[in-house]
């Protein structure tokens, strides 16, 4: 999936934000992209994976779009209810999420300890590819390539099933992402 599709993500970033949402948006775009493409049991039978995504980012963009505009009305009756819902997660979702984030330590700690500086800058940071070469004392390319490759290693790592997680497991645990 990593060599179909990384090579994409800073055209589908121009594209989107060409043509479809703010600059805040395209980020959560790519990101729900990648995490689709995690959730496919089986990649290979995609003709075009360019296409595809593209498709994929389009189709949440009008998604996106189309919810923003929708305003809800609830009923006066209903406004006692509110105070009886809770805006926290429920104990399944903080389980859940405790597991991901296990799962995403797990895999950081793979990578070498370059490699792991320079995804978490890109990454988690959204420092630009220029200021982490200068800051590192190393090449841009350099750069790129250490964060394609961490990314699809963490990818990869990711979307392999949880050692020790049952079928039933793994459905509950999805069912509590989408929740």
């Amino acid at each position: 999936m990593g060599r179909e599709i990384l090579p994409h993500e800073r055209d589908l970033r121009v594209w989107l934000q060409r043509r479809f949402v703010a600059a805040d948006d395209v980020e959560d775009i790519v990101q729900e992209c990648y995490c689709r493409f995690a959730q496919l049991p089986d990649v290979s039978g995609i003709g075009s994976p360019r296409a595809y995504l593209f498709t994929m980012a389009r189709n949440l963009a009008h998604r996106q779009r189309r919810t923003a505009t929708v305003v809800r009305i609830d009923p006066l009756a209903d406004a006692d209810e509110d105070y009886l819902h809770s805006d926290l997660p429920s104990p399944e979702r903080v389980a859940v999420a405790r597991q991901e984030l296990g799962r995403v330590q797990a895999a950081l700690a793979t990578l070498s300890d370059r490699a792991r500086r320079i995804f978490l800058m890109r990454r988690v940071e959204g420092i630009s590819q220029k200021e982490i070469a200068a800051t590192l004392g190393i090449s841009e390319m350099v750069v790129e390539n250490e964060a394609s490759r961490s990314l699809r290693a963490i990818l990869k790592l990711m979307t392999e099933p949880a050692e020790g997680q049952s079928a039933p497991a793994k459905q509950a645990a999805s069912r509590a992402r989408t929740r």
